[in-house]
């Protein structure tokens, strides 16, 4: 299934806030980590330096029972002297641990390098010149036992000293990352807080507004207002919704109508249905009696009994409408040429002298399903109105076309209708014309409807004058 427009960009936009919130979590724990890291090496060095400067004691401890062997002139100090040198011997492995550059390496193994001969010097020269009481052996052996203790303790203290170097170098980094993630967590918090607002003020337009706006919609069609339109500059979905929700309520009005209209034809049948028959027998009998009279009639009488004989058929004309409109219709479909049915009604027009001067051109070509006799009805109905509404030297213009369906357009340059009127053309008994029945358009529509089809009007694309078009189902011709 394709994700929808809104759905994805409210995907992008959480996604977006989710990554500078993730953004400013992981600048935050690298900083940390950094920080961490150089906190673990400050502690390293500061243990350096510890270790360096004890070495330095243990040496000169060492020393110390040297002198002693020296002041005592005897061996008495060579257990307290062995212990100060196992001391030496475990600082120099410890400081060792903690040398990591080459010059802090090279500084330990110069120390454990003078460290030996220092004691080489003491157990080897010193300690068998003091029992032999050699003072001028003990004198040169005791300058250079101090040269060695010097030098040992110098480089414990260079050593220690770069070590604090060191120290100052990581503390200054820590400070330096600490403010960098800082500034940077601080900026990324700020902006995803700004992000979030701007996300929520998108929903809120573009999701939470336009669903208010279809609910006010609801509201309205709730209350019976079936004109409600919702315009909803929205994403395609929800835009697509509102499209949706306006073709619902427009097909819900044209369902009433349909309602009404089929209600009111229902009770157009009822009353059809009871009087058609109490009605028609009097009118047969009344035109029966009027032809005979009219045989026999001469002058003035005659022409009585011809208004009699015309308005008696008006009346029939009447009921027969409302018969039409009372009943279901009975169809015989068969396939028809619609544009030999016009020409076929524009002949009968002529013969009939109901064609006036008025000019009638026929366009196009299609085939229907149709009951020939039906769709005669209506095309006769349009094309007399058409004539009556063009007048004299007028001009009517019949346009068949073949598309999804077929489309019977009939066109005249008359007054045109009303725009007022144009809800009520169909409606039974409805008419703009001094002496019509307003049953024409009525009973078209409802044989266009039995058919699958519709009747539209409006206004002539050039100039005034009306245009009404009737569409049917095509004719299916079989595979060859």
């Amino acid at each position: 299934m394709a994700r929808s427009e809104t759905s994805l960009r409210l995907f992008l936009a959480f996604a977006s806030l989710v990554a500078i919130f993730g953004g400013a979590t992981w600048a935050t724990v690298t900083g940390l980590a950094d920080v961490s890291d150089s906190l673990r090496q400050i502690n390293h060095h500061e243990r350096g330096v510890r270790a360096a400067l004890a070495l330095a004691s243990a040496v000169r401890d060492q020393y110390a029972h040297q002198a002693h062997t020296i002041i005592l002139g005897n061996d008495s100090h060579l257990a307290f002297y062995d212990r100060a040198r196992r001391r030496v011997v475990a600082l120099q492995d410890e400081v060792r641990t903690y040398a990591d550059a080459p010059e802090e390496r090279g500084a330990v193994e110069e120390m454990a390098r003078a460290a030996g001969d220092l004691d080489r010097a003491f157990r080897e020269s010193l300690v068998p010149a003091v029992l032999r009481d050699d003072k001028s052996v003990i004198q040169r052996e005791h300058a250079r036992i101090l040269g060695l203790v010097s030098s040992i303790q110098e480089s414990a203290d260079g050593l220690a000293g770069h070590f604090e170097r060191s120290i100052d170098a990581l503390e200054l980094r820590a400070d330096g990352i600490r403010q960098r993630t800082f500034r940077w967590a601080t900026a990324l918090f700020v902006f995803a807080t700004l992000f979030a607002a701007a996300v929520g003020l998108y929903i809120g337009r573009s999701v939470a507004g336009p669903i208010q706006a279809l609910a006010d919609g609801a509201s309205h069609l709730a209350r019976g207002d079936l004109a409600t339109r919702i315009v909803i500059a929205a994403p395609a979905e929800v835009a697509d919704l509102a499209r949706q929700w306006n073709a619902m309520t427009t097909s819900l009005k044209e369902h009433q109508a349909r309602l009404l209209q089929t209600e009111r034809l229902a009770g157009i049948g009822q009353l059809a249905a009871g009087v058609a028959h109490e009605i028609n027998n009097p009118l047969g009998v009344i035109l029966g009696y009027t032809r005979v009279l009219l045989r026999k009639a001469e002058g003035s009488l005659a022409e009585d009994l011809g208004v009699i004989e015309d308005e008696s058929l008006r009346c029939q004309e009447i009921v027969e409408g409302l018969l039409d409109l009372s009943r279901p219709l009975q169809l015989k479909p068969t396939p028809v040429e619609l544009r030999e049915l016009c020409e076929e009604v524009v002949g009968r027009l002529r013969e009939s002298q109901k064609l006036p001067s008025a000019a009638v051109a026929i366009q196009g070509t299609a085939q229907v399903e149709a009951d020939a006799r039906r769709i005669r009805q209506v095309v006769m109905n349009l094309i007399q109105n058409a004539i009556e509404a063009a007048g004299r030297e007028g001009h009517v213009e019949v346009r068949i076309e073949a598309g999804e369906r077929a489309a019977l357009t009939v066109s005249d340059d008359g007054p045109g209708v009303r725009e007022e009127d144009q809800g009520r053309l169909f409606e039974p008994f409805f008419t703009t014309k001094p002496s019509g029945t307003g049953l024409g358009l009525a009973v078209s529509e409802a044989i266009a409807r039995a058919h699958g089809g519709t009747i539209e009007v409006d206004r002539a694309v050039r100039g005034s004058g009306a245009r009404f078009t009737l569409r049917l189902p095509l004719h299916a011709r079989p595979a060859a």
